[in-house]
This record gives C-alpha cells, sequence and structure tokens, in this order.
C-alpha cells in the first residue's frame, strides 16, 4: 500500500514526503456474528491506519488514501483467497 501511494504521488509530483501505515490483525468466532452462515468459521480482519507526510492538499491527501485501497495486495486480501495445496 505504501509503495502504490508513494509511486502515484511521485508520478503526479506531489509533496510526499513519507507515509507510515500501521495495521492491527483481529480474529473473531463467527457465532459471534449474527449473519454468519458457517458459525464455526472464524473472521479476520485488518484495521489500517495510514499516515501521510508532507504539504498534501486535503484533495491530494482524500485520493492518495483512495489509490492507497487500490494496491493489488489490498485488493487480493478484500476479494478473499482460496489457498489449495499442489505436490507431494
Amino acid at each position: 500500500m505504501s509503495i502504490t501511494i508513494a509511486l502515484y504521488a511521485r508520478r503526479k509530483q506531489w509533496p510526499l514526503d513519507g507515509v507510515e501505515i500501521r495495521l492491527q490483525f483481529f480474529r473473531s468466532h463467527a457465532k459471534d456474528c449474527e449473519n454468519c452462515m458457517d458459525k464455526e468459521a472464524m473472521l479476520d480482519r485488518i484495521d489500517t491506519e495510514v499516515k501521510l507526510e508532507g504539504s498534501l492538499t486535503a484533495e491530494q491527501r482524500a485520493r492518495l488514501l483512495e489509490i492507497g485501497q487500490k494496491c493489488p495486495v489490498h485488493r487480493t486480501l478484500k476479494s478473499g483467497i482460496h489457498v489449495t495445496a499442489v505436490g507431494g
């Protein structure tokens, strides 16, 4: 996410001096979720805090945060991951 934001700002020649991203991971049981189909499953959640440094306008900050949501890793995590094992 930070690389995507920094590359976009550089391409636009915006005054971004730094990006700091903090993540918190939480896992809760689906049995605590009223609308969950599988009550035995675990629900994962990642809270993201993004700090942009530099003399950016409010519009530039908003756009950079929006671009950060489109980074390949973020999009993969939001879409859900199906893992299969191959080999043996």
